[in-house]
């Protein structure tokens, strides 16, 4: 297993090159103090036709770019078929900072005071093609995922109703005679719609409309 290690602390560096050092069939392929570093490193392994299995990803690492560091080395590095597979390995354990990683392509999430037996487990499940999080970083998810599938809708069911026929072209007495609902209700939702997506007319609530896949 061929591991990249990206932190830009020299001595965080010695502590896990030393503890990967005691797991059997594990090689130290590069280092990297940055996020630009990191993702030179995993490139150049890749050119070289002996990529990297594995990059070990630092969040708090400067840039050279102006994206968040360890984040925009992640997005870089875990695109769709390549070959590396990121896994975190950081002191951060807000939930933005997990989804963030998450969502970047981040395979594993890991913290560093993690036991030597879980940071091996770690690498074996992510290297064989599964997803390997911390409690507390599998409890940030968790919460995240909850947060979005109870979040209210934008619009109310009746609100959508009005803007779908909004969307063909429809009047305001047209729409009160499809939903049997007077005018001044119509006008009454049509206020909330345009407040809701930050339209002034029914050209940009129906172009937002749209935007947010309603329509």
């Amino acid at each position: 297993m061929r591991i990249v290690l990206a932190d830009d602390h020299p001595i965080v560096r010695a502590g896990v090159r030393a503890l990967l050092g005691t797991l059997p069939g594990v090689e130290i392929a590069a280092e990297a103090g940055t996020a630009a570093e990191a993702v030179e490193a995993a490139a150049r392994l890749r050119d070289s036709g002996e990529p990297a299995d594995i990059v070990l990803m630092d969040l708090n690492m400067p840039s050279t770019s102006a994206e968040l560091g360890g984040i925009a080395a992640t997005r870089a590095i875990a695109k769709p078929g390549a070959p590396e597979k990121v896994i975190v390995l950081t002191t951060f354990d807000a939930e933005a900072d997990v989804v963030a990683a998450i969502d970047a392509g981040a395979r594993g999430y890991l913290f560093k005071d993690s036991e030597p037996a879980v940071i091996a487990e770690a690498l074996r499940t992510v290297q064989a093609g599964g997803q390997y999080y911390a409690p507390k970083a599998a409890v940030a998810l968790a919460t995240a995922v909850r947060s979005q599938e109870t979040a209210a809708p934008l619009l109310s069911e009746r609100e959508l109703e009005v803007g779908r026929l909004l969307a063909t072209g429809a009047g305001n007495r047209q729409i009160a005679r499809e939903l049997f609902i007077s005018e001044a209700t119509v006008k009454t939702h049509l206020i909330h719609i345009y407040r809701k997506l930050g339209a002034t007319n029914r050209t940009a609530a129906v172009a937002a409309l749209r935007e947010e896949g309603v329509v």
